[in-house]
């Protein structure tokens, strides 16, 4: 079975798929961000059987050398470690683009000199921007909207110069906007259901108009892999999306339906993003996913906000309601 480095192993999405390439027999080293801690994030969480086959290694993607190390004698890496907050972006840009793009740019040239057999480049859907035309397909114009959004752009193109220039074998995996269990509360479903869950009546939000095609974190996990065991998408960048678009009202009134349906949305100045930076529609397009690989959705989106909630349910205190996460 392969050896696969997950890096970012320790977020959100990242320990979700570290999770199931174990259960799935592969051998995974995970890319932990080293800390005086020795805390290894949501890994720390998973089931004692899985983490122990688990390989942990600490380390920071910004640094060339122990990212080498990492990726020396493996098979494949999955790359997510990245920033990825959009307002925070705004705050620090420089440290994106260290992450981001000399991240990557780490990861690639480790892979090159180790001769690793595959590598997943994970992309995102705020490339593209607002949408101007939809669904949005692969082939949709890139606009930088944010910080954070530029430097995706930019990663996703050095991986695309690696394939073209070396012959590196990369993919581009570009999911829409992933939800879950362990996902962060600066993201919009965790935020609408930890105020509900903590009892508040006012649910402080954003913009309430712009669209967002949402992705169960176990299907986007699915779509890494099946990207990552079909050789046609070697030199392909990739959309994981489930076609279909929701608003942020929508989804605030209706899990304030099923969990407090006495509470209200109000809009607080500085969860605003500046108006030119708002991406005010994703609606992504699957059939390329579908042409190149088995992948389909397996979860509703009613069956993914169900476990979402239950999830936090059980996990409210580990997180910080009455602050507003950048």
């Amino acid at each position: 079975m392969k050896k696969i480095l997950v890096t970012g192993s320790d977020g959100f999405i990242g320990s979700h798929l570290t999770e199931e390439l174990v259960k799935k027999g592969y051998e995974v080293k995970a890319f932990v961000y080293y800390n005086s801690f020795n805390t290894w994030g949501w890994l720390d969480t998973l089931p004692k059987d899985i983490l122990e086959s688990i390989e942990i290694f600490q380390g920071d993607i910004r640094d060339p050398n122990g990212v080498r190390q990492a990726v020396d004698g493996l098979d494949a890496v999955f790359h997510l470690a990245a920033l990825i907050a959009i307002p925070f972006s705004y705050h620090s840009p420089d440290t994106y683009v260290d992450t981001n793009i000399k991240g990557t740019l780490n990861v690639l040239q480790a892979a090159r000199d180790c001769n690793t057999e595959r590598v997943l480049v994970t992309s995102t859907s705020e490339v593209y921007g607002t949408a101007q035309y939809v669904p949005i397909d692969e082939l949709h114009p890139f606009q930088g909207q944010s910080p954070y959004s530029a430097t995706k752009i930019g990663a996703d193109r050095l991986a695309e110069s690696f394939y073209r220039s070396f012959q590196l074998p990369v993919s581009i995996v570009r999911p829409f906007n992933t939800y879950g269990p362990r996902q962060s509360a600066r993201a919009v479903i965790p935020t609408i259901i930890t105020q509900l869950l903590a009892g508040k009546n006012e649910i402080k939000l954003g913009s309430l108009t712009p669209t967002r095609d949402f992705n169960y974190v176990k299907d986007t996990v699915n779509g890494f892999i099946e990207i990552y065991k079909s050789d046609r998408t070697i030199g392909e960048e990739i959309n994981i999306a489930t076609q279909q678009e929701i608003s942020i009202e929508q989804l605030a009134n209706e899990l304030i339906r099923q969990i407090r349906p006495s509470a209200r949305i109000i809009t607080e100045e500085q969860r605003l993003r500046p108006e030119k930076s708002e991406v005010n529609r994703l609606l992504g397009s699957n059939q390329k996913i579908k042409s190149l690989t088995s992948w389909k959705p397996n979860y509703t989106f009613e069956e993914g906000l169900s476990e979402t909630i239950e999830f936090f349910k059980h996990n409210l205190d580990k997180y910080k309601v009455d602050i507003y996460n950048l």
